[in-house]
């Protein structure tokens, strides 16, 4: 698995997003270009959200879908809210939480988020949660 933060992302002609965290693995979908961007799909894209959360939710989750990254988090910080969805059939579909509150990538199994505990800042828990396989 690759990971990058703020990385442009070439998507398309029309969409060169520079999400907050993306992550891909190396399956030829994905590469990285002579001028170090990001070209094609990564398989996660992570947005923090406070005043981009409309353009977050509407215009770049559109982009997104159309180019097939397989999941899409947005944690509206704001609304105290976290989203995570995974494509199917060409639509995003809301990722199940479990009764405690977690989410589990489909993606990148084991990747996974305690929603709650992130929610409340207590990052003792959230890594809890990942190292909880």
């Amino acid at each position: 698995m690759r990971r990058a933060t703020e990385a442009t992302v070439i998507l398309d002609l029309d969409n060169e997003p520079q999400p907050d965290l993306c992550l891909w693995q190396v399956d030829g979908n994905v590469r990285i270009n002579e001028d170090g961007y990001i070209e094609g799909p990564p398989k996660l894209i992570v947005e923090v959200a406070a005043s981009s959360a409309s353009y977050d939710l509407h215009a770049k989750k559109n982009a997104y879908r159309r180019n097939g990254v397989r999941e899409y988090l947005v944690w509206r910080v704001y609304d105290e809210e976290i989203d995570w969805w995974e494509l199917v059939d060409g639509e995003y579909q809301p990722l199940p939480h479990s009764e405690d509150g977690l989410i589990e990538s489909r993606v990148f199994p084991g990747l996974r988020l305690d929603v709650p505990a992130m929610l409340a800042g207590d990052l003792a828990r959230v890594l809890a949660a990942l190292e909880s396989r």
